[in-house]
């Protein structure tokens, strides 16, 4: 690593220490590495929380080509998946639950689409906004499960059968329940998470009630995306691929999880 005044975004030796062995893909020795790991590693946390371009990525990091290279190599090889599954159960045990979730929550969030990804971009009604919409699925923790991105103007009843599919896959076949608002409600969606042996819960918004209402368990999810909006790199869609969108998500929690599981490592060490 070489000598340069610190970013606030640097990954903490603790959490170098963590990752490394999912991000290491190849031997640090290995002669076609040009670039420290860590450092790469760096520069990409450094992008997800300034939300900076590809080509804007400070000088004294390595090279945006080789940060870009190697993202796409993480992503491809599901490592930011497996980081947030190890943290999730990290943090879960620490709160003195099972490893693996029996509920969940559903939800989507609408991103508004930038001239980067504007070409697979659609227009959701209810939001009045063109962009990507990212389907969620995240404990009763908050802590995320699952994702998946689809053009703004695609139904959320209509990924109940993918989101479902991906929690079991992530967890083990132990999720039973899952809460979603009232845009999952139907026949449909609900056989769809039954075929996967999930139950679909609606939480409905109390009719009498007015302005903003604190909805049981739905407020987890909400959350969570308030979690990721601290990545101003998440705040809208500037991605070409739908695959580098829902993977630099997966990157954001994993950097979220890492600062909160890290300290209750340290405590029962």
């Amino acid at each position: 690593m070489q000598a340069r005044k610190p970013y606030p975004s640097d990954v903490s030796d603790e959490e170098w220490a963590f990752v490394a062995p999912s991000l290491t893909l190849m031997t640090e020795d290995a002669p076609q590495r040009r670039h420290d790991l860590r450092e790469v590693f760096n520069g990409l946390r450094y992008l997800v929380k300034t939300g900076s371009q590809w080509r804007w990525l400070p000088h004294d990091l390595p090279p945006w080509p080789a940060v870009y290279q190697q993202t796409q190599r993480w992503l491809a090889g599901g490592c930011f998946e497996a980081i947030v599954h190890d943290l999730r159960v990290v943090l879960r045990l620490a709160q003195n639950r099972s490893a693996q979730p029996h509920a969940a929550i559903f939800d989507s969030q609408t991103l508004q689409s930038t001239p980067e990804s504007g070409a697979r971009a659609g227009y959701d009604g209810a939001k009045r906004r063109k962009g990507a919409k990212v389907h969620v699925a995240v404990d009763t923790l908050g802590h995320l499960l699952a994702l998946h991105v689809t053009p703004a103007d695609v139904q959320d009843r209509a990924q109940v059968e993918v989101l479902a599919r991906a929690v079991q896959q992530a967890t083990g076949e132990t999720v039973e329940l899952a809460y979603v608002d009232q845009g999952y409600t139907g026949a449909t969606p609900a056989a769809d998470a039954a075929a996967q042996g999930i139950h679909l819960a609606v939480v409905k918004h109390p009719a009498s009630s007015r302005g903003f209402v604190l909805l049981p368990r739905r407020w987890v999810v909400e959350r969570s995306f308030a979690w990721k909006s601290r990545f101003r790199r998440l705040v809208r869609d500037y991605e070409r691929l739908t695959t580098t969108l829902a993977g630099l998500h997966f990157v954001a929690f994993a950097c979220q999880m890492l600062h909160t599981a890290l300290p209750l490592l340290a405590e029962r060490a």
